[in-house]
């Protein structure tokens, strides 16, 4: 959004945490990522949303150093991926593959914890992810959502600079996932560097300073949630209104959505069509007008284009 383009040279000089330049990658005829540019300065913490097959874990995996670009460059704080994360200043935590079952929490955790210079304690990291409960029970007999926090913290154990997450949260449960961001947030408190990926909407927008938005391999929003929300030119009015009404060809309504005597109007103008709408349902109440959430700005911005 506004500001980028002018700050990237800068953050470039400062040591940006992450560089992605002209970043290409194709699987035969499918463009997976095309001509990415993103930069995220250190301490950012950034979520990459998109709808399923938009580019997002391919992206992360090129930044990581797993799939190789077609084209294009990635730094990690001035380093290759392969540096980066051989120094320890990189921790991910992605949905493809696992752990030997046979192994505890405890000892898988260990394992990584020895690939790297400066490791945090293995208590450290298992008390930080909340494994220390079944630390010394076998991987394979965990839940998923306990899975996950075991991958967390075998991510956190090498006291990572900048955290890479792909859907971190998927198989926690209400109370899994609101601890686990508990302890993001005490992470991310000494100004670490986050980027993540989920299908959780609510998450990014508590959680990130920013979003990224993809669709079909491309960056088609990036900015705050505010910014992104506003970058959509739609307000929603919700009122209530019993009987049958031609709402949608108020002046200014671009949809509308009925639950029973609620309506819902996404309108282009809301000023024109709240005056439309007390003048054609003067028995309307129970009236608010508020901005697009990000729920709708996602739902817009990566909706796939027509073809004519």
């Amino acid at each position: 959004m506004t500001g980028r383009v002018g700050v990237m040279k800068d953050l470039v000089t400062a040591g940006a945490a992450v560089s992605l330049r002209g970043l290409r990658k194709a699987f035969g005829e499918v463009q997976a990522v095309g001509d990415v540019d993103l930069l995220i300065a250190p301490g950012e913490v950034v979520a990459l949303l998109g709808p399923n097959g938009a580019g997002k874990t391919t992206m992360m995996e090129m930044l990581l150093g797993l799939t190789t670009p077609d084209a294009g460059q990635v730094a990690l704080f001035g380093r290759v991926p392969a540096r980066a994360v051989a120094e320890g200043l990189v921790g991910a935590m992605l949905q493809a593959g696992g752990f030997l079952r046979e192994m505890t929490p405890r000892e898988i955790v260990k394992v990584i914890a020895a690939q790297y210079p400066r490791p945090l304690k293995v208590g450290d990291a298992l008390d930080r992810a909340g494994v220390s409960a079944f630390a010394k029970r076998r991987y394979g007999d965990l839940s998923g959502g306990q899975q996950q926090r075991v991958r967390f913290a075998a991510a956190l154990v090498c006291d990572p600079d900048l955290l890479v997450l792909d859907e971190p949260t998927v198989a926690m449960d209400v109370r899994g996932r609101q601890e686990f961001w508990t302890a993001m947030r005490e992470f991310t408190g000494s100004g670490r560097t986050v980027v993540f990926a989920t299908h959780y909407l609510a998450e990014a927008q508590d959680f990130a300073d920013r979003v990224v938005l993809m669709r079909q391999g491309a960056i088609v929003a990036d900015g705050s949630v505010s910014q992104v929300c506003a970058a959509i030119d739609t307000r929603t009015i919700m009122a209530r209104a019993a009987g049958e009404h031609s709402f949608a060809l108020l002046p200014g309504v671009s949809a509308v959505k009925r639950r029973g005597d609620v309506v819902e109007l996404h309108c282009s103008d809301s000023d024109a069509a709240l005056r439309a709408l007390l003048a054609e349902v003067p028995s309307a109440c129970d009236i608010s007008v508020t901005p697009m959430s990000l729920e709708d700005a996602f739902a817009v911005l990566t909706a796939e284009e027509k073809v004519s």
